[in-house]
């Protein structure tokens, strides 16, 4: 067999792009390995939307190299929004890389894996004479990623991006160079692939792009993410959670809360990025909301949700950002009492418009006013998890790996690998994707502990 190593960093939709080619390099015939030692390619699927991330995936990709001098490694491929932004720099800085592909060219996985380590495909596009020759290669990515789920490591959560690229030209955000303009996949193609990831075991579909609501405006001309919501429901009536993220509050519709408010299998959660509370800042970011559109968004959320738990996500310290602007904003996160908060400092990035306005701020001031929003938001998050305490709740397993018969777990109210963990005490066994009752006891300060009924 010939093993190849794949790491995949940033968002949960690059996570999917990962998915995808691990699925065309195992329905070619490779064997796709947890382990990079042994491997004969490498490849690092990369984030590129802030100086962090980009830095993070040069580390990783240095790092890696290091098996091509003391291990079996004859390739190392660099792939994803990196890779996109910095195709010229990286040849020249990262010597070390053998192929560079960008975000559209994850079909050419499997060629370029092949011509690195020295082997011949087929006319099929399958390895010659492999042990175990996958299937037929599939013409759709996101229905071949089917065989990389067969050991995934949570096999109970599937991420489907329903949508690639952007059309919101927010003046800080990198995506839109990189991944293009919004495209929609169409409604009958991600069916398909929900009834299969439902069919091979999956009990939560979180559905990803980088702006949800905006689902179907390119192909129906109109928003089709409360359609696409209710038929993936009607696949499965039971034991299934459909999880929404990223969608940008603009777009949010009536339509769209009375389909989450309506049906059973949506979670009662939503992930809404609003990135600030005042006009002034909003206009400079070139979003298109304003400071009482967002406070009468949020109001008929929990009117028509009362469950509902609202993520969002703030930019402190944006060029031009005022004293008196940040004031306000801590007075919005007071007010609004978000369920959820991730707080960012501005990152001036290269090409965007926001990284030519005047007014940017030091590095010290963003991190100040950081530490002061995530301070007050540990304070709202602390008191909403102890009201918790003494209620009956409906949380999902992740894990069966159990000290002391407790269990990590979540509610409809947390997203994987994000939110808050719930820790299941059971007298018998619970299994990986189970969906029940449980009793919370207690509260720490972002998690909570329950006792299965």
């Amino acid at each position: 067999m010939h093993d190849v190593y794949l790491v995949s960093l940033g968002c949960d939709k690059n996570r999917v792009d990962g998915e995808v080619m691990i699925g065309n390099l195992r329905r070619a015939g490779f064997n796709v390995v947890n382990d990079p030692i042994g491997a004969q390619a490498i490849i690092v699927n990369t984030c590129g939307f802030i100086r962090d991330a980009v830095q993070e995936s040069i580390d990783l990709v240095l790092e890696l190299a290091a098996h091509k001098q003391d291990g079996e490694c004859k390739g190392l491929i660099i792939v994803g929004c990196m890779s996109e932004r910095y195709r010229g720099e990286i040849k020249e800085s990262i010597p070390e890389a053998d192929a560079i592909l960008g975000v559209k060219e994850y079909d050419q996985i499997a060629v370029v894996v092949a011509e690195l380590i020295g082997i011949t495909l087929n006319k099929s596009g399958q390895v010659e004479n492999a042990d175990e020759v996958g299937e037929t290669l599939l013409s759709d990515p996101f229905l071949s990623r089917m065989s990389a789920r067969r050991d995934d490591i949570i096999p109970h959560v599937a991420y489907v991006k329903i949508a690639e690229g952007c059309d919101n030209h927010c003046t800080y955000c990198t995506i839109p160079s990189i991944r293009g303009a919004y495209t929609s996949r169409s409604m009958d193609n991600i069916l398909e692939e929900c009834r299969q990831l439902i069919n091979a075991g999956v009990k939560e579909l979180v559905l990803v792009a980088q702006d949800t609501a905006l689902y179907g405006v390119d192909i129906y001309n109109e928003k089709k993410l409360p359609e696409l919501l209710r038929k993936i429901a009607e696949l499965s009536p039971n034991s299934l959670w459909i999880r929404l993220m990223y969608a940008y509050p603009e777009h949010i519709t009536d339509e769209l809360i009375q389909t989450m408010a309506d049906t059973p299998q949506i979670c009662k959660y939503i992930d809404m990025p609003i990135q600030h509370s005042e006009d002034d800042v909003l206009r400079r970011m070139g979003r298109t909301s304003n400071k009482n559109e967002l406070i009468n968004l949020i109001s008929t959320l929990r009117e028509k949700i009362p469950e509902i738990a609202i993520r969002t996500t703030l930019i402190v310290g944006f060029p031009g950002e005022t004293v008196e602007n940040f004031r306000d904003l801590y007075r919005f996160v007071k007010a609004m009492q978000f369920d959820r908060l991730g707080v960012f400092p501005y990152s001036r990035e290269d090409g965007t418009p926001a990284a030519m306005l005047p007014q940017q701020l030091k590095p010290e001031i963003k991190q100040v006013r950081l530490k002061r929003i995530m301070a007050l938001q540990q304070a709202i998050h602390f008191a909403k998890q102890k009201a918790m305490i003494g209620k009956t709740v409906t949380v999902i397993i992740d894990s069966t790996e159990q000290q002391n018969g407790v269990y990590p777990a979540r509610t409809q109210q947390d997203a994987y690998e994000v939110d808050s963990i719930v820790y299941v005490k059971s007298s018998e066994p619970l299994k990986l994707g189970q969906i029940c009752q449980v009793s919370i006891t207690d509260a720490e300060a972002y998690d909570l502990h329950a006792e299965y009924i």
